[in-house]
């Protein structure tokens, strides 16, 4: 399999005062693609430090990663956004809508600074929101929100989908359909998707496992 993402002891450290927090410690690993991929650990373990990297929303303190060999650490500001725009898909714990949009309009928004977006109505029908199309946020269930979320996330057509706690807000029949939505789309497009959690039963539906412990991944 292609490797699209390898990292080589990424380590992120932050000053409190007088203290330095080290939040992740030299963690080193390959993602490839078209895999699904759930990373374990406690809050506080460094999983979401390590998301934010991947995703280019923050910057490591040590270490090197690669996407499909191009170093992403070094990259300008520019180069970053860019790297964002295209490559990358978020789908966060909370869904983050703009409540004066309906959901297409949501779907809409991402879509339109993408380069290579998939078609709005066919994701719309992945996520099972077609006939709510034209509802706000404010009239749809946390679980429909959640499947905007993702909508908005997919339709851009990144090669890596990073979900941080998808299912937290949810109650477990609606967070059991977002994942089974989660794999769907995997299996579908051949996207490379990590989703990270305190959750191990989620780990029962992954290609592979990686476990965060105080900053290190295993």
């Amino acid at each position: 399999m292609e490797t699209i993402i390898r990292a080589e002891g990424l380590s992120k450290s932050y000053q409190m005062g007088e203290v330095t927090v080290e939040a992740l410690k030299e963690a080193s690993f390959e993602l490839y693609d078209g895999e699904f991929v759930v990373m374990l650990g406690h809050s506080g373990s460094g999983k979401s430090t390590l998301l934010n990297i991947l995703g280019g929303m923050d910057s490591p303190s040590g270490g090197s990663f690669w996407y499909k060999g191009t170093p992403v650490d070094t990259m300008t500001n520019r180069q970053l956004v860019d790297y964002r725009r295209k490559t990358v898909g978020f789908v966060f714990q909370f869904f983050n809508l703009i409540p004066s949009l309906t959901a297409r309009e949501n779907v809409q928004l991402a879509a339109d600074i993408a380069p290579n977006p998939l078609d709005i109505d066919e994701i719309l029908e992945l996520v099972g929101l077609k006939e709510r199309a034209g509802h706000f946020p404010s009239q749809m269930s946390g679980g429909e929100q959640q499947r905007v979320a993702i909508a908005r996330a997919v339709v851009k057509n990144p090669d890596l989908l990073l979900c941080d706690e998808p299912t937290g807000a949810l109650d477990l029949s609606t967070g059991l359909a977002v994942l089974e939505l989660l794999q769907d789309y995997n299996k579908r497009y051949h996207k490379t998707v990590m989703i990270i959690t305190h959750n191990t039963a989620i780990g029962q539906i992954a290609h592979r496992v990686f476990t965060m412990r105080d900053g290190r991944g295993s």
